[in-house]
């Protein structure tokens, strides 16, 4: 008769564990999201503010394409960056951007890691490498 009362603590285990294993997820995509966002934020603010000489300095592509082509590639990391946020301010609505956001982030930084090994720049071409194992498990966490 004891047994017919024994609560069954199996079933819970598992539902609890697998919580636990999500909130663990979702903390970790939201730290790469957020160090992806402060990346490009600055990357972009720097290629929207300084002068075309600092950049040159810096990099050896801008030498090559145009300023306004600069600026552009600046504008779109700003608004990139901040699509890689904008589920903090609807899961519903900011999923979505962020999916495109992600997806506009592995296409650009695949670009310029081509642009970077073709120019010779290893170091930033080394950073990009970095920043594709950064966003890529992002794109693939969150399309879920």
């Amino acid at each position: 008769m004891a047994a017919a009362f024994t609560p069954n603590h199996a079933a819970p285990v598992p539902n609890a564990r697998a919580r636990v294993n999500q909130t663990y997820r979702n903390l970790a995509l939201w730290t790469l999201q957020g160090w992806i966002a402060m990346f490009f934020l600055a990357a972009g603010y720097a290629k929207l503010t300084e002068s075309m000489d600092n950049l040159i300095t810096l990099m050896s592509w801008p030498a090559l394409v145009s300023q306004q082509f600069v600026r552009g590639v600046g504008l779109a990391e700003i608004v990139l960056a901040l699509g890689m946020l904008t589920p903090l301010v609807s899961w519903k609505v900011g999923r979505p951007l962020l999916i495109v956001a992600a997806v506009g982030l592995v296409v650009l930084e695949a670009v310029m890691l081509g642009v970077h090994a073709l120019g010779g720049d290893i170091g930033l071409s080394i950073v990009n490498v970095i920043l594709l194992g950064l966003t890529i498990p992002v794109l693939l966490g969150r399309r879920a």
